[in-house]
């Protein structure tokens, strides 16, 4: 598989975030994802850029994606989230829910990485 991308880790991605200032860190609430910025937005003030996948090979530990989120008002960061048999929002219930009703830019492809 040829990869668009040289980033192969879950780390790799992260910090070219944090370079290109885009390391904000959404975390759900029942009232919304925050920021760390006082604010909690709502699904219709948000937008799924870009999607990173990350696969194991053999271990289905290595399962995660990165959401790139845009709010209306400017900020871009991200959510981090285990799936398949690790995503386990227990803790966080309707996170899932929430997530699947922001908006997606249309992205023809998605990055995915094998790991």
């Amino acid at each position: 598989m040829d990869m668009p991308h040289p980033m192969r880790t879950v780390s790799q991605v992260l910090e070219k975030l944090r370079i290109k200032q885009m390391d904000t860190e959404f975390r759900w609430s029942p009232e919304g994802f925050h920021a760390g910025k006082g604010k909690a937005y709502q699904p219709e003030e948000l937008e799924i850029v870009k999607v990173y996948r990350f696969e194991g090979i053999s271990d289905p530990s290595d399962m995660a994606a990165i959401y790139i989120i845009e709010t209306k008002d400017g900020l871009t960061g991200y959510t981090l989230d285990a799936y398949g048999v690790y995503s386990d929002h227990d803790y966080e219930e309707g996170y899932d829910d929430f997530l699947r009703k922001i908006p997606e830019r249309g992205h023809e492809t998605q990055a995915q990485y094998m790991l």
